[in-house]
C-alpha cells in the first residue's frame, strides 16, 4: 500500500512532525488537503497551516476518524493519555505509526483496540534536513504494504532500514543519539582549529563540511571508512600524525562504549514503560 492516495494525520507537530509534513509535500507522496495536524500549542498548529496549507484541528479523536495513517509524534510522557483519547475512534482500517522514543509497542496496544495496526519506528534530528536515518520494525498484525506505507513516509525525510523491533534500542544508541556524538565531535574539531589560530566561525565551517563531506563521500563510494583513512594518510604525514592521537585518546573505544551505553538506557527506559502498564 503507498501513502499516495491516503490521509495522514500526524498527532502532535512539534519539529518531527513538521520535518515529516515538509518531507511528504517535498516529495509529492501527499498533497497539503490530505495532511491534517493536532497540537497542544494553538499558536503552533496557525502557524503550520499557514506555512504548508495543511488541515489543523484540536481533537485527537476527530483527526484519527477523518485520515487513513496516523503518525504518533506525541512526546513519549503524554502518549498514553493521547492514545487513550483517540481509542474509540479506531478501527482496523486505520495505520498507526509510532515515533515515540522507547515506547515499546506492547505498551502501545495496551491503550488501543485489539487488532490495531500498529508500527513503531525510531528516527533522528537529522530528518529536520531531510537527511534522517529511520529505522522501521517489524510487527504482527499488519496488512500487506503496511510496511512499505512506512518506508515511504520515512523515505521522505533520508534513509530507511527495516529491522526487529527488539534491535530499536541498539538503534537508539546508534543513530537516535549519534547526532549528539557528531556534533560534539565537530565542536571538538571546531576547538581545535581554533587553538591554533582559526578564527570560530572558520573552523566550525570547515569542522562542520569536512564531517558532510566525508560521511557523503562513505555513502556515494560505498567505500570502507578505513579506506578513507587510508587515502588521506600518508608515510610521516600531518593526517597519520592526528590519528595516532585519536588512538592515544581511545577515541574508537569511547564511541563503543557511547553506542553501548546508550543502547542499555533505551532498554532501561523501555522496560520503565512496559511496566506502567503491566
Amino acid at each position: 500500500m503507498s501513502v499516495k492516495g491516503k490521509k495522514v494525520g500526524f498527532l502532535g507537530a512539534g519539529n518531527m512532525g513538521e520535518a515529516m509534513i515538509r518531507g511528504l509535500l517535498k516529495a509529492g507522496l501527499v498533497p497539503a488537503e490530505d495532511i491534517f495536524a493536532t497540537d497542544v500549542r494553538l499558536d503552533r498548529l496557525e502557524q503550520l497551516g499557514k506555512l504548508y496549507g495543511i488541515h489543523t484541528l484540536s481533537d485527537n479523536a476527530l483527526l484519527v476518524k477523518r485520515v487513513d495513517v496516523v503518525i504518533l509524534a506525541v512526546k513519549p510522557q503524554i502518549i498514553h493519555s493521547a492514545l487513550k483519547e483517540v481509542a474509540p475512534a479506531v478501527t482496523p482500517k486505520k495505520l498507526f505509526i509510532s515515533v515515540a522514543a522507547g515506547v515499546p509497542t506492547a505498551a502501545l496496544r495496551a491503550d488501543l483496540p485489539k487488532g490495531v495496526r500498529l508500527i513503531r519506528v525510531m528516527p533522528n534530528t537529522p530528518a529536520l534536513v531531510l537527511e534522517g536515518a529511520t529505522a522501521v520494525a517489524k510487527a504482527d498484525g499488519l496488512q500487506k504494504g503496511d510496511l512499505e506505507t512506512a518506508e515511504e513516509i520515512f523515505g521522505a525525510v533520508g534513509k530507511v532500514v527495516v529491522l526487529e523491533e527488539d534491535a530499536l534500542d541498539a538503534v537508539t544508541g546508534l543513530s537516535g543519539s549519534g547526532p549528539a556524538y557528531v556534533a560534539l565531535m565537530i565542536e571538538a574539531l571546531a576547538d581545535g582549529g581554533v587553538k591554533m589560530g582559526l578564527d570560530r566561525l572558520t573552523a566550525m565551517t570547515l569542522a562542520a563540511q569536512t564531517v558532510l563531506g566525508a560521511a557523503k563521500l562513505l555513502i556515494e563510494t560505498g567505500a570502507h571508512p578505513g579506506q578513507l583513512k587510508d587515502m588521506v594518510t600518508s608515510p610521516g604525514g600531518t593526517a597519520i600524525a592526528g590519528i595516532a592521537a585519536l588512538e592515544e585518546g581511545g577515541v574508537r573505544r569511547t564511541l563503543i562504549s557511547a553506542v553501548e551505553r546508550a543502547t542499555l538506557r533505551s532498554r532501561e527506559l523501555g522496560r520503565g514503560n512496559q511496566d506502567k502498564k503491566a
